[in-house]
């Protein structure tokens, strides 16, 4: 079991869980912690083995209850042997899929995905030699409405837990954002502020910059303000044409998301208002 602790910061936290623990032979295979002291908040993530316990698992967690309430704090609990259902929303761009799909193939993500969910119909057959379904659902201003509402049933019919945006070039609306809060995971150009809306690799390249970068990051209401998981960058020159530049950010983007949606599917990541506090696990 994964366990998650955030509480105001107190002497004692720690002992109490870990002496719960030993006390009933439950055997904490790693343990880490946090502390912000601006806020005077305790953060914790741990990983424990249940095998050799000796109370039923739900004695265990009304005992845990109790500890939290104790501490005022939040207590969340995961179980790493149930895998989560991940969904796939994308347009045209390959590389961000593939790598996923090639990951969930060789059981680098531990996670199972139903579906894939397009507006355009030019990644089937890359989708469905996985075996998985691929839903195309073109999207314009007069259906947008209706086809939300087709990309919500499809995600509770397949009872999704995570949806990752993989260079879906659409806007969700704040009813998909708010049901899926904390969710749905995307990426987008990082460290090219200067440079929104399309083509970004290009203006960057007209502006003669000297490092590009891709930023994973959950999703708000807020166009790409919300809290970021995963970042990377990797230096350029003038040597560098539009169309290797755009090759070095894809490269990126797809190495950054890949380790966000890993982070999230491991049950490391504590969201903390816009921030995120990622644990290694």
């Amino acid at each position: 079991m994964i366990f998650h602790l955030t509480c105001p910061d107190q002497r004692g936290i720690i002992a109490q869980f870990t002496q719960l623990l030993y006390q009933h032979k439950v055997n904490v295979l790693s343990l880490e912690q946090h502390v912000e002291p601006d806020e005077g908040l305790f953060f914790m993530r741990a990983h424990a083995d249940l095998s050799s316990m000796t109370i039923p698992s739900n004695t265990l967690i009304d005992l845990l209850n109790e500890i939290e309430g104790k501490l005022s704090g939040k207590l969340t609990i995961h179980d790493p042997l149930m895998p989560l259902n991940m969904a796939i929303l994308c347009t045209k761009e390959q590389a961000h899929v593939s790598d996923l799909l090639m990951k969930h193939q060789s059981k680098e993500l531990n996670c199972n995905i139903p579906l894939v969910i397009s507006n355009h119909d030019n990644l089937r057959s890359s989708v469905e030699q996985y075996r998985i379904e691929y839903y195309h659902l073109p999207v314009d201003a007069q259906n947008r409405e209706f086809q939300e509402k087709e990309i919500l049933s499809l995600l509770k019919t397949h009872n999704i837990d995570i949806v990752v945006l993989a260079r879906y070039m659409q806007i969700l609306s704040p009813k998909i954002v708010q049901q899926y809060k904390g969710r749905v995971i995307n990426i987008h150009h990082a460290i090219l502020p200067a440079f929104k809306g399309d083509m970004p690799y290009h203006k960057a390249w007209v502006r003669g910059v000297k490092m590009i970068g891709a930023t994973a990051h959950y999703v708000t209401e807020a166009l790409d303000e919300g809290p970021i998981i995963e970042q990377d960058v990797e230096s350029v020159t003038h040597q560098y044409s539009v169309k290797e530049m755009i090759q070095a950010g894809r490269d990126i983007e797809r190495r950054v998301l890949t380790s966000a949606v890993k982070a999230h599917l491991q049950h490391r990541i504590l969201l903390h208002g816009q921030r995120t506090l990622i644990f290694h696990g």
